[in-house]
């Protein structure tokens, strides 16, 4: 395996504990695990309880970052709801700040700790002839909430070494390329590129991330194809030239969740890249 890219997992399915992840981590030599948000046992209640965490880290020797639900909708029109989802933006980068002495013990401390988020593209409306996107019609209220957020994040971060990432998933609509760059203002947000997503769409994101690659710290490492569209394939099933990308992330510093969704795959893409050496 590459020495120079810190490679992790993601939380797999077939793990009902974490414990479970913990010990297969541990056992393929990778060195982090990415806390999926979308699981019920790794809801922010959960994640707080941060000494079982770190004790389970502790004698794997590995550490661990988090992905934000993917659900989050900083923006949503309905304030309830958007202030729940900042809440828990809040308590998730407190665990981070706890969770960050991980990090600094076994993996090698050079880049920021990082919190994975999809941008939610909001409902539409389907007229005869076309479909409007609410936040683009609504364009100047959902920038406000950017704004909030924005604010928000570098107050509750400030004095940390914690960065939040934003995922391209199935194509960024133009206006969330716009709220992306107002995010990326900030020194503390940054890009995750995940690259079989990119792959199965045709790689319609990669002149927006490519343009702004300076902010690259993360990557979603899996295979994938165009036609027909997969992904989270292991690597070297799909189509995908996975040495440039690697290259890349090398040059940018940036960790690879090697995010296959299956243990088998998992276990297939830590050989392909043992074949690298």
């Amino acid at each position: 395996m590459n020495d120079m890219i810190q490679f992790g997992m993601p939380t797999l399915i077939e793990n009902a504990a974490l414990e479970e992840n913990v010990e297969l981590c541990r056992s393929l030599g990778l060195k982090f695990i990415e806390l999926n948000m979308n699981f019920p046992e790794y809801q922010v209640d959960k994640l707080e309880q941060t000494e079982h965490l770190m004790r389970l880290a502790e004698e794997a020797g590995i550490y661990y970052t988090i992905h934000l639900d993917e659900n989050l909708n900083i923006a949503d029109f309905n304030s309830l709801v958007s202030e729940a989802y900042l809440e828990t933006v809040r308590r998730s980068i407190e665990v981070a700040k706890k969770l960050i002495v991980l990090r600094d013990r076994y993996g090698d401390g050079s880049g920021p700790l990082t919190l994975n988020m999809h941008m939610n593209h909001g409902i539409f409306i389907t007229l005869p002839d076309r479909k409007v996107q609410m936040y683009d019609r609504d364009f100047d209220t959902y920038m406000k909430s950017f704004e909030t957020f924005r604010m928000k994040c570098e107050q509750w971060i400030v004095g940390s070494d914690i960065r939040i990432l934003v995922e391209n998933t199935d194509g960024f609509r133009d206006y969330e390329k716009k709220a992306i760059e107002y995010l990326l203002e900030s020194p503390y947000f940054g890009l995750t590129w995940d690259i079989g997503h990119s792959k199965a769409t045709g790689e319609k994101d990669v002149p927006f991330i490519l343009g702004h690659k300076e902010h690259l710290m993360h990557f979603h490492i899996h295979d994938g194809s165009e036609n027909p569209p997969k992904n989270h394939l292991a690597l070297g099933d799909g189509e995908i030239d996975l040495a440039d990308r690697l290259r890349l992330a090398q040059l940018k510093n940036a960790r690879c969740v090697l995010e296959t969704k299956t243990v088998e795959a998992l276990k297939k893409s830590v050989q392909w890249l043992e074949q690298l050496k």
